[in-house]
This record gives structure tokens, sequence and C-alpha cells, in this order.
């Protein structure tokens, strides 16, 4: 509870509603905390062979007390390796109904780098089974849903949403000094930024700003306006808050195609304008010069980095759109009643 952005921002954060409706839950995660801590190390081996020993014995554990539960929630996957024995034998054999939850291109390969080595354990083809098995699938975009659709017609589309009342509650003050262009994520996905260094490199020998980089792994970018943040949940809002303008980058591919722009979410609530890639649902979260920029081409995100760093009017007029496009469509309460008809 309470690490991993997928699950934080996608289930944890309405939990508190399921007790108002009466539903009591249980949450059981496969890794617990000490495995987070040396999951995305490099080496590591015995830890994370114990870690997965103890996440396989939670999981079998589930076969004795499926039958206290009306309805399973999996988010993403109940376990990440081998075959897909326990949902078969919760959904076919008990006969539960499952609703099953992702918010990424989870059928693709997909692995860091420092787990290489263990990459031929993962199944990737437990998604399409989970599919097929759930009673009801809930997805975060309609990327997402077209690939559930073919295997089960059931398909709701619940967004990854931002709790602006309780956590991101704050609004950045645009009129701050220094002027930051800010990124944050895991290191999975820094090779979208790292391709932008040139032009960071030719903006920086005309405009005064800091690049920031909230991560989980430095990327030690050659930059004189490089800074780089160590990302803890108990400092995320006041270092994301240092940002003037927040970027997400992507390729167009399969995978990227599947993300739910949450990066983009994170920014917009705190009044962060955000600059974008036009893929999946991205084009739906940012409009276009009202609260943010949509940028596809080389050209165009320069284009409009210089437009922020040379006009802070602008970025005041973005940022004031921003937070109000996030309460209206993507904030928790927005989506409380979808995520609860869930569990209807």
């Amino acid at each position: 509870m309470g690490t991993a952005a997928s699950q934080r921002f996608r289930f944890e954060q309405y939990l508190h509603f399921l007790n108002e409706e009466g539903v009591s839950y249980r949450v059981s995660s496969f890794w617990d905390k000490k495995a987070w801590s040396i999951l995305y190390k490099k080496g590591a081996v015995v830890g994370k062979t114990l870690a997965t020993i103890r996440g396989l014995i939670r999981r079998y554990s589930l076969v004795f007390t499926a039958f206290k539960y009306d309805r399973i929630f999996i988010h993403r996957e109940l376990y990440p390796l081998g075959p897909q024995f326990i949902e078969f034998v919760l959904a076919r054999i008990f006969g539960k109904k499952i609703i099953y939850d992702f918010d990424d291109s989870i059928w693709l390969p997909n692995y860091a780098a420092n787990n290489a080595k263990f990459a031929f354990i993962k199944s990737y083809g437990h998604v399409k089974k989970l599919c097929k098995y759930a009673h009801k699938l809930s997805v975060g975009n309609d990327y997402l849903a077209a690939y559930g659709m073919q295997f089960n017609t059931n398909v709701i589309i619940n967004p990854t949403t931002i709790d602006t009342e309780n956590y991101h509650n704050q609004i950045k003050q645009q009129d701050s000094k220094e002027f930051v262009i800010g990124w944050t994520g895991t290191h999975s996905t820094l090779r979208y930024l790292a391709e932008m260094i040139p032009m960071f490199q030719a903006l920086e020998k005309e405009f005064d700003f800091k690049l920031v980089v909230i991560s989980d792994k430095n990327p030690e970018f050659k930059l004189n306006s490089f800074e780089f943040v160590q990302w803890t949940k108990e400092s995320e809002i006041n270092d994301l808050l240092r940002f003037n303008v927040g970027l997400m980058p992507l390729t167009m591919d399969k995978w990227a195609n599947g993300k739910c722009g949450f990066k983009a979410l994170q920014y917009m609530s705190l009044g962060v304008p955000a600059l974008v890639s036009p893929v999946g649902v991205n084009t739906q979260i940012v409009d276009h010069g009202i609260n943010g920029f949509v940028c596809d081409t080389k050209e165009e995100w320069e284009s409009a980095l210089r437009t922020l760093l040379s006009n802070r009017e602008k970025v005041k007029e973005l940022a004031q759109n921003s937070r109000k496009k996030i309460i209206d469509k993507y904030s928790v309460l927005s989506n409380k009643n979808n995520f609860i008809q869930l569990f209807k």
C-alpha cells in the first residue's frame, strides 16, 4: 500500500468511499515493503528470490480464503510469473466474480534492465486469460478498452484520477523567480526525456531555467541546468510544486498508447501546465493552447518551450485552466460513482 503509483491512483484513493458504501475489503499485495526496497536494484538476487517466494505464499493462500469474498479485484496481475492457476481456480472452479483492472499495455514485454535476466519467467499471456476469466474489466483508456473487448464485452473505462481534495490540493505559485521545467516518473520512462537533451542544451544557452527530474534513478544528464531529485512519497507534492511546466514526452508505439496520462494529470492538478506527446489519452487530457501544449515534432516541443520561457503571463493562463480541467474531468470526486459501480 502507498508505494506503486499505479495502485495508489487506480484504486487506493477510493477505498474510503467503499467504506462509506458499506463494502468491506482486504488488500493483499504480491510484493511486501522489504521487496520494494530492492526490487529495481542491480543484483540482490537472493533477496529478490526470497521476496518472490513470500509473494507466492501470499497468493496461494488466497485459494483457502477466497470463499469469504463476493468480488475479487485484481490490479494488473495476481503474481508476475508462471501460469494463471489461481485465477483459473477462482473464476472457473469457485465461480468468483473477478474485476480485472489495468492501466498499461501490460500484455507487451516491458521490464527493468536490472531484472532482464529474470524476464523469461514473466508471463505476459496472463492478461488475455484474465480478461476472459473476469466478470468485469476496468481499464484506463479507449486503447486498453479495445484490447479488452476482444475477450470480454463487459468493459468499463475507469480513468486514472487525482485526489484534488486531500493530496494534490495545492496550487503552484507561478510568480516564482526560478523557472523550472520538470519531469517525473520511474527510470523505465526516462528514455523518452533523454531524447530531448540536445534541445535543452540549445535552450539553456538562451534562457535561464532549471530542468528538474524527479525519479528513482539519476539519469545524470549533461546539462548545466539539470537537477535530480530522488522521489519519495513524503516530498512528492512539494517537489512537484517547484515545476512551472511539466513534460510528458512519449514515442508513438503500442506500449505508449496504453499510457493513461498520469504525469499530465499530476502536473495539471497542481496548476502546472503540461507539455505532452500526442499519444494515447494525452490529447483528451490536454487542450492545446488552453491548459498546455500537445507537441509532436522536435520543432513543436522547442517552440512551445520558447513560448513559455519568454511569456510568464501565458504560463499563468494555462496554469489556471489546467487545474480546472482535472477537477471537472479527472478528479477522484468526478469519477467516484464510476469506480463504485464496479462493485455493484
